[in-house]
């Protein structure tokens, strides 16, 4: 996808989904409403009363849903409400897709040049590249879906085949503050290409997906978006990509694989600081294998003294990983502080793994409201940041 050009800040395009989900299940602590996926006290959620598996906030989210709801309850109030209360949002967002289609070749609702089954049909699903046990999974979820549905004529391999492209063009929606909240197929923004130096973002309003111009984009240029997390090494990007979207990316920061700049930048993201407070060089292994030495001053760091140091890191985090910890947010916060100081002691302050540690303190500051030490942390991510999107 090109464009004329963009401005930093600008909306490039904006799609609603073709289908979406919220991310609702049985075991689910709150839920969000089907319509604008807001979650609110579960006492004002309003429940569908029939298949008992829809949630609305008001009636204008309700009746925005009715025409595809109508048709989905029917389906779902006909299964015993254990096998309904077990669906997962996958297996419902398909059971969408079919709903959907139908609704639009009965002409009930109406199909426009982005919003039409064609665009769907037209996402690429990989079947050839994917392993011989998802293929198996995918088969074995297109029967739960047929045996759902019970339409005469439906094709298994067709749902099967759409579930790969789910996997490949599927878009997680996430809130303000970057939360998970359901998932939607938008088949526009899916054509948008990949890079580890994206010109846009996407975003969500609600279930409304945005591309965003992060920078200047010039007339002709072509539109791009990461499909992953962009603060990683090399390596981790590209197997992520591998494993997940089937194709190695070869953007102008993956193309420098193996070199100084990608070695140096990977070092630091994942690796260790220099012992030396003076010294913001980057640590290789030793040929020996014993230790690690900075490649600015020299200086080598022992094995076992990093290995002490992980060990105890271990230890802490599992303590953070106890319900007592998730539960209590003064807790966790004093946990990850100690994780955090020891991690200051071994990693490169640009490290990813220090960068997740004080994101995880800052979500904990901010749930206390607790803002002031909150704004301070929230200062010491930003050169993170901005080291890996230059």
């Amino acid at each position: 996808m090109r464009v004329w050009f963009g401005v930093a800040g600008e909306v490039i395009i904006s799609q609603e989904p073709y289908v979406c989900v919220p991310n609702n299940s049985s075991v689910s602590p709150q839920k969000r409403c089907d319509g604008c996926f807001t979650t609110i006290n579960n006492n004002v959620l309003s429940r569908c009363s029939r298949c008992q598996l829809a949630f609305y906030c008001g009636t204008a989210c309700q009746r925005s849903e009715w025409k595809l709801h109508r048709l989905e309850c029917e389906v779902l109030s006909s299964l015993h409400k254990y096998k309904r209360k077990s669906l997962t949002p996958s297996i419902r967002l398909m059971l969408r897709l079919y709903l959907r289609r139908k609704l639009q070749n009965d002409k009930i609702i109406p199909s426009t040049a982005m919003d039409n089954y064609n665009l769907v049909e037209a996402l690429v699903a990989h079947m050839s590249d994917i392993t011989e046990e998802q293929l198996v999974l995918y088969a074995q979820m297109a029967n739960l879906v047929n045996s759902i549905l019970e339409w005469p004529g439906i094709n298994i391999k067709e749902i099967a085949e759409n579930f790969s492209k789910f996997a490949c063009n599927a878009h997680t929606i996430c809130d303000s503050e970057l939360r998970p909240v359901g998932t939607g197929l938008y088949p526009v923004i899916s054509i948008i290409n990949h890079s580890c130096l994206p010109n846009s973002v996407l975003v969500f309003e609600g279930s409304s997906a945005l591309v965003r111009a992060v920078q200047h984009i010039p007339s002709g240029t072509e539109v791009l978006i990461s499909y992953i997390e962009t603060a990683e090494s090399t390596m981790t990007r590209q197997k992520a990509l591998k494993e997940q979207y089937l194709f190695t990316c070869t953007c102008p920061r993956c193309s420098k694989v193996g070199q100084y700049d990608d070695i140096q930048e990977s070092a630091i993201l994942e690796g260790y600081k220099c012992k030396s407070e003076k010294c913001g060089g980057f640590l290789l292994r030793t040929t020996d294998g014993k230790g690690f030495q900075c490649q600015g001053c020299g200086l080598v760091r022992d094995k076992e003294e990093i290995k002490r140091i992980t060990t105890e890191i271990k230890l802490l985090s599992e303590d953070a990983s106890k319900p007592s910890a998730t539960c209590n947010y003064q807790e966790a916060i004093s946990i990850y502080k100690r994780i955090e100081k020891l991690q200051t002691e071994l990693f490169h302050p640009l490290s990813i793994n220090l960068m997740h540690t004080r994101e995880k303190i800052l979500k904990s500051l901010m749930e206390l409201e607790h803002w002031t030490e909150a704004l301070a942390y929230c200062k010491l991510t930003i050169p993170f940041y901005q080291s890996v999107s230059c």
